[in-house]
């Protein structure tokens, strides 16, 4: 059974930052590219970042570029999100997320979710 189990979220001020970790099973974490996504009190999912299988490639959405750094550990079975610098705009609730192939644009498996509120 694949589970993908979000961690590291919590209340944070303006210009602060956490890192947010995804641990995953049930599959070969390594053939797989992963993702983050985002959902806002009242909005719709947002992309913000993604790493093929490897590690070796990433991407960010405009809005959290320069800011975010997405990272994985393919020994440990582990996703992560450094957020750094983060503004009120940050707070939602992130989801990691698995791609079916190494790279892409389909999710099959999505985590529970962690909330992370920047708030002063």
């Amino acid at each position: 059974e694949v589970q993908l189990v979000e961690s590291g979220g919590g209340l944070v001020q303006p210009g602060g930052s956490l890192r947010l970790s995804c641990a995953a099973s049930g599959f070969t974490f390594s053939s797989n590219g992963m993702s983050w996504v985002r959902q806002a009190p009242g909005k719709g999912l947002e992309w913000v970042s993604a790493i093929n299988s490897g590690g070796g490639s990433t991407s960010y959405a405009d809005s959290v570029k320069g800011r975010f750094t997405i990272s994985r550990d393919n020994a440990k079975n582990t996703l992560y999100l450094q957020m750094n610098s983060l503004k009120p705009e940050d707070t939602a609730v992130y989801y990691c997320a698995k791609y079916l192939g190494s790279w892409g644009t389909q999710f099959d498996y999505w985590g529970q979710g962690t909330q992370v509120t920047v708030s002063s």
